[in-house]
């Protein structure tokens, strides 16, 4: 179970506590009490891990081979159909002012009426004989697919990262002409975008509600569809994915696991936890060997500088916690792929902290769990890519390395 972005640092405002130590989480320490604890560097130390390549870490592939992007995971989280020499990429529905300023970068956190703004990008149609395939996923979230000979992934971002500021215009990376055309088409799609979406009934609507509208998309994360080894083949075990976001879905999809759908799994601090424990707890006792878990709240707390929220969803995820608890004779590992500090506002490369619980492990000291509490327990310091061998080994699956 991975916790996005729940890791913080320390906070004046909490008595130089992070927010996972400021937090009520009895089950959680309940946990570290019943376990082994350590800290873990999602890739490695100092490295400002996404959740993207955090979780290919995790599930033990190489993100520096297998990642060329954060799109074609979304993509295919979200049931593109992505094929070879797709060129795909992670969108936000955003607010932009006439002359292009990014006034809200996730549109007033839009949850309804984006599947109406998406069939309308889906009637673009470009000179280039490229295809243009947009479909959204959760809240302000979509993706976009280029589909066509000559595209290339080695172009830039259009999202400035910041409100108040204009959308980039997209560049070739590498010089090459397959770069460039790339860029040229999708500064086209980003400006039609606009025009096709400024005056839409659904954006008319929020604004007659006094919400931002969603009539421009920023696409970033550009990339090509990865080849990467069956997580089942690699590990030989038959898994599972209950995540909220398309892109943790896209990644189990391509590492081949089943996809198990949450009713009300949002993304957001607003998201349906019960129902993310109903369905784990149902899906734990079916033929499953693993299960990964992604619950996102935390990190959206953390981007938006809301600690407040981030200390209640913390709070809220210590029950689904204590729930997963009961169910026996398993090994369940609770972490976060990254830290999201309230003081930064975005990922940074702090160690995150990490229990396990199980049969016949080497219970340590650690009765709290928190990033400064774990760092003294029994699994000390080790890398995400480590966990599946950990895992592996304690589930007598592992091969012995030499006679």
């Amino acid at each position: 179970m991975i916790i996005d972005g729940m890791a913080d640092r320390p906070l004046e405002e909490l008595g130089n506590k992070t927010p996972l130590e400021a937090a009520k989480t009895p089950k959680m320490d309940h946990m570290s009490q019943l376990g082994v604890n350590g800290i873990m560097d999602p890739i490695k130390p100092g490295i400002r891990a996404g959740s993207d390549t955090a979780h290919l870490s995790i599930l033990g592939y190489d993100p520096y081979t297998v990642y060329t992007g954060r799109g074609p995971f979304e993509a295919a989280g979200v049931g593109v159909d992505v094929m070879p020499g797709d060129i795909a990429f992670r969108c936000n529905f955003s607010t932009a002012s006439a002359d292009g300023i990014i006034t809200d970068r996730r549109a007033g956190r839009i949850r309804e009426g984006t599947d109406e703004l998406a069939d309308t990008l889906n009637s673009i149609e470009l000179e280039e004989d490229v295809e243009v395939i947009f479909k959204e996923s959760t809240g302000h979230r979509a993706v976009l697919v280029l589909r066509g000979k000559g595209l290339s992934d080695q172009v830039s971002d259009a999202d400035p990262k910041h409100d108040g500021k204009k959308f980039k215009e997209v560049f070739g990376l590498d010089g090459s002409l397959e770069a460039d055309a790339t860029a040229v088409i999708l500064n086209k799609v980003i400006k039609k975008s606009y025009e096709l979406l400024k005056d839409h009934p659904v954006n008319i609507e929020r604004m007659e509600n006094g919400d931002n509208p969603a009539n421009i998309i920023l696409p970033r994360g550009a990339g090509a569809v990865p080849e990467a080894e069956p997580f089942n083949d690699k590990y030989d075990v038959k898994s599972a994915c209950i995540a909220e976001t398309g892109l943790i879905q896209g990644i189990a999809k391509i590492a081949g696991m089943d996809v198990i759908e949450v009713e009300g799994a949002t993304g957001g601090v607003d998201t349906n936890l019960d129902n993310i424990a109903n369905s784990i707890i149902k899906n734990a006792s079916l033929n499953y060997d693993f299960i990964l878990i992604n619950i996102d709240g935390a990190d959206e707390a953390g981007h938006d500088g809301n600690l407040k929220e981030k200390l209640e969803f913390i709070e809220k995820v210590d029950e689904v916690v204590g729930r997963i608890m009961e169910i026996e004779d398993l090994y369940f590992i609770l972490t976060a792929d990254h830290s999201t500090p309230i003081s930064v506002m975005d990922h940074t490369g702090d160690p995150v902290p990490l229990v396990i619980k199980g049969p016949n492990l080497r219970v340590d000291h650690v009765s709290q769990f928190n990033e400064r509490a774990a760092a003294s327990g029994g699994l000390c310091r080790i890398r995400g890519s480590d966990i599946m061998n950990i895992l592996m080994d304690l589930m007598n699956r592992s091969s012995k390395f030499g006679a």
